[in-house]
């Protein structure tokens, strides 16, 4: 039996990495495809739109006029609230679940598992079952149609999953380290601000991304719990934009569906290094 030599498997290898890059390359068309197609009828008239076919290149450029439409159709209030709702809600999920995982793998409760499951037991039921008992719940307390009901919210059904990942990232710190800090003087409270919350840095901004990307791309809850253009987030709004009466056109629409992906794009791209790191982090502590 006789085995290759290193150049005679030179052209096998050449015609593996040739399919496999022709294979990325196709991959990558079709995933790019769509993007290119909205992104090129973003660019027409509503009266272009409808005379072309959507596979036509734009003639002239109508992106700023359509930018501009959105913006004074309420989209405006929209992006607003919806930054101040991801920014704020995924923020405070982060801290509060920090807290929640640090108590229960750190600092040796009683039933620490259990208290571990009342927090993430939140997740086992659906979304939906809870939109009739926090319909009334709101309406009762005053919450319904507030900024304040509306990070409350997102605040409450961030938390489980974000206890969930720190509560496995802080289970693999070392304990040696906590030792060192208790025999250097340190309380809990410093232990937590100074030495374990640096430590889960790429893990929390991980946390944040998806927080804020799910947040921001809520549709349901902000039907639900707000009726005011001034209350209501992003995805609600354009959802407002798309009715049988509204007056928008369809290039337009285009345009705001753009313009509502910017934000979670960005924060993607600033904490990509981060990403995949505290990914790691997150499956070793598991």
């Amino acid at each position: 039996m006789t085995t290759a030599t290193p150049r005679a498997a030179r052209p096998a290898l050449r015609a593996r990495v040739i399919f496999l890059m022709f294979l990325g390359a196709l991959i990558f068309v079709f995933w790019a495809l769509p993007f290119v197609v909205v992104g090129m009828n973003a660019f027409k008239s509503g009266e272009e739109y409808f005379n072309t076919t959507v596979w036509t290149p734009p003639r002239t450029s109508h992106l700023w006029e359509n930018a501009q439409a959105v913006w004074r159709a309420g989209v405006a209030t929209g992006f607003a609230n919806s930054l101040l709702y991801g920014t704020v809600s995924s923020l405070i999920a982060v801290v509060l679940g920090a807290f929640a995982a640090f108590s229960i793998t750190r600092l040796r409760l009683k039933f620490s598992f259990g208290w571990f499951m009342l927090i993430y037991g939140g997740t086992i039921l659906p979304a939906q079952m809870l939109l009739i008992p926090l319909y009334k719940a709101y309406l009762t307390t005053g919450l319904y149609d507030t900024r304040a009901g509306m990070i409350l919210f997102y605040v409450a059904y961030a938390i489980p999953f974000c206890t969930f990942v720190m509560r496995a990232f802080f289970t693999g710190v070392p304990w040696e380290i906590q030792e060192a800090a208790k025999l250097d003087g340190c309380d809990n409270w410093r232990l937590f601000w100074r030495i374990m919350m640096p430590l889960a840095v790429a893990p929390a901004l991980v946390l944040i991304l998806f927080q804020f990307t799910a947040i921001w791309n809520d549709l349901l809850f902000g039907l639900i719990l707000s009726k005011s253009d001034h209350v209501r987030p992003m995805m609600t709004t354009l959802a407002g934009l798309s009715g049988t009466y509204s007056s928008i056109t369809a290039p337009t629409l285009i345009t705001a569906a753009l313009m509502s992906s910017a934000p979670t794009l960005l924060l993607f791209v600033a904490l990509q290094r981060y990403f995949i790191g505290g990914l790691q982090l997150t499956n070793a502590g598991e």
